[in-house]
């Protein structure tokens, strides 16, 4: 073979190489398998997918906040006119002395400064008829809130209302009510709602370390202190005095009754 056939052949071969490394793709044709290709325009339209939906996030989240802020939030009575007091009555005729003197309110043109008259109540679990009820019941016996602009002529008014036996603080001036103890004692309820504010869990009808009489069973007509509450058997345990020694005796809600 000649000098010049040599040549040829080696830079046909040359050539040959040359394409098996870096092949040629024809325009419109898919890339070979293995081959990473990124198209621009679907880079674009991922970027602009991510764009849309943290708009989107963001929209949600305003129109969150912004319903957050129309709700009506509830109202704390400590923050109405005046401030609130306690006032003693007769047991029992707290409902009475309440309209008594809502009414000695109205009739002497008071309503500027004393304000609201109200009976605290909490929901207390009983027992009726083998079952366990919650009812309402007076927090605390024989007492008011009211609150008032207290002065000289609205201490007067409430003074004297008939059933009212005196205001409840220490020295000579009533003592106003804590925020803690109003919030505490009167339940927040929403502005425009009929329908109370959920309560907290009831509490039982008795307690530790009160004092019941045994009204049915072998043990009846004694009396002792309560000192086991089992709320989902409805049942108690009193420590009663039989024979000069303190024994746990087991009763039911339904066997028991206050002092």
């Amino acid at each position: 073979m000649s000098e010049i056939e040599n040549t040829t052949a080696v830079g046909d071969t040359t050539e040959t190489l040359d394409a098996e490394v870096e092949p040629e793709v024809a325009e419109g044709a898919a890339p070979a398998e293995g081959t990473d290709v990124t198209e621009p325009e679907d880079a674009a339209a991922e970027a602009d997918a991510v764009d849309t939906a943290s708009d989107e996030d963001a929209e949600a989240t305003d129109a969150d906040e912004l319903l957050e802020e129309a709700a009506p939030r509830p109202q704390s009575p400590f923050d109405r006119p005046g401030r609130w007091y306690v006032v003693h009555t007769q047991s029992g005729y707290e409902k009475k002395v309440k309209q008594n003197l809502e009414a000695r309110t109205t009739s002497m043109n008071m309503e500027d400064r004393i304000h609201e008259v109200v009976i605290p109540m909490e929901d207390v679990v009983e027992v009726k008829a083998g079952k366990k009820v919650v009812s309402q019941k007076k927090m605390f016996p024989g007492y008011l809130l009211v609150r008032c602009e207290l002065d000289d002529d609205s201490w007067y008014v409430i003074r004297n209302t008939p059933g009212v036996t005196g205001f409840v603080g220490q020295g000579a001036k009533p003592s106003p009510l804590p925020r803690r103890d109003v919030e505490n004692f009167l339940q927040v309820k929403v502005e425009g709602e009929e329908v109370p504010a959920k309560r907290g869990k009831p509490r039982l009808e008795y307690e530790l370390g009160e004092t019941v009489r045994v009204k049915e069973g072998p043990f009846a007509d004694f009396s002792g202190e309560v000192v086991e509450l089992n709320e989902d058997q409805l049942k108690v345990k009193v420590l009663v005095n039989i024979f000069g020694r303190e024994t746990p005796v087991e009763l039911e809600f339904s066997q028991i009754a206050k002092l």
